[in-house]
């Protein structure tokens, strides 16, 4: 009789074990990780029972790995940028999204709309961040412009990783398109002296801002709000041109053997609640329409809640266009604007 009992349990635990299911989440780590567990993970287990696993890593470092796992992919869903998603779609990586198996989707705002293939989590600005104290009064930031001012040199920082904010706004002063962006380098140049420094992630970005070493910078929002919880006086400007858009998005993987489930979490981190849990932690914008938001939290400048507000304050770089020149105006950049500086 005892020999059944063990038996039965055991077969008892061995089919709770079967059919328990974890779905797989390919995702930045550290913060953005924390983020997307604690509200969108959160949510989905809630309304299915399934855990959520993850991988983490560099956002390009993802992408090779699922360049060499497509024929037996390691995630079912897939974090990263909008312009890099790209990268993943033309390489066959993403499925096709069926948004009617998404129907949060419905309250998508267009500039979230990235392409067939991934759609936006959670949106943010790179923009102008300065410490008021330390920058000349009659500088006031109200356009682009005003980083060329001569009383900034030698004080502005920007990513030395990604220059394609920078040239997005010089070809817009210009009046040229991005994709004549070569006609808007001598623009390019003339801000050369303005630069003491090149930033090579947030971590350093915060070092030289705390320390006063660039007090103006090309900073991202979610990384200015930060530091401001921090202590740090550093304040943001929506210049009349526009902050330049960035967009974290979220693809399903080709080859993914939970379908259902992943449509499941995407749906999950479309819940208005669940965005504006993500603007309140991250200050980064909903990217549906239907989310309420504290005014506190609403009237922070890179925070878009309105259409005429993400129609008039944001500069937009043509995500696929970006995925293609993104190589092409590094070197030029390192070449050009960081060497010798």
């Amino acid at each position: 009789m005892k020999r059944l009992l063990l038996t039965a349990a055991a077969l008892s635990l061995f089919a709770h074990a079967a059919s328990a299911e974890t779905l797989v989440v390919s995702s930045w780590g550290g913060s953005f990780r924390d983020l997307i567990a604690d509200t969108i993970g959160k949510k989905f287990t809630e309304e299915t029972g399934v855990e959520v696993e993850f991988i983490t890593g560099g956002t390009i470092d993802r992408l090779n790995q699922a360049k060499l796992s497509r024929d037996n992919p390691e995630s079912d869903v897939t974090f990263t940028t909008s312009h890099i998603g790209w990268l993943y779609a033309n390489d066959g990586l993403f499925e096709k999204l069926d948004l009617s198996k998404i129907p949060n989707a419905e309250n998508l705002v267009e500039q979230a709309k990235i392409s067939p293939f991934h759609i936006g989590a959670w949106a943010y600005v790179y923009t102008i961040g300065y410490l008021p104290d330390m920058v000349p009064a009659d500088v006031t930031f109200e356009s682009w412009n005003d980083l060329w001012s001569p009383e900034l040199e030698g004080m502005i920082a920007a990513p030395d990783f990604d220059p394609s904010h920078i040239i997005a706004v010089s070809a817009k002063l210009e009046g040229v398109d991005i994709e004549n962006w070569m006609d808007a380098t001598d623009k390019l140049l003339a801000l050369k002296p303005n630069f003491k420094a090149f930033y090579t992630n947030d971590a350093n970005s915060q070092q030289l801002l705390s320390t006063g070493e660039t007090p103006v910078q090309i900073l991202l929002s979610m990384n200015a709000y930060y530091m401001q919880s921090q202590g740090l006086d550093v304040k943001l400007a929506i210049p009349k041109e526009g902050a330049v858009l960035g967009v974290d998005t979220m693809g399903i993987t080709t080859g993914t053997k939970k379908l259902d489930l992943a449509y499941k979490f995407l749906n999950a981190a479309l819940d208005p609640e669940v965005q504006a849990q993500i603007a309140e932690i991250k200050k980064g914008s909903p990217v549906v329409s239907n989310v309420e938001l504290p005014e506190e939290l609403a009237s922070l400048p890179g925070i878009f809640t309105t259409p005429e507000q993400w129609e008039s304050q944001t500069l937009i770089i043509p995500h696929e266009l970006r995925a293609e020149k993104t190589a092409e105006w590094r070197k030029w950049f390192t070449e050009n604007m960081i060497a010798g500086n």
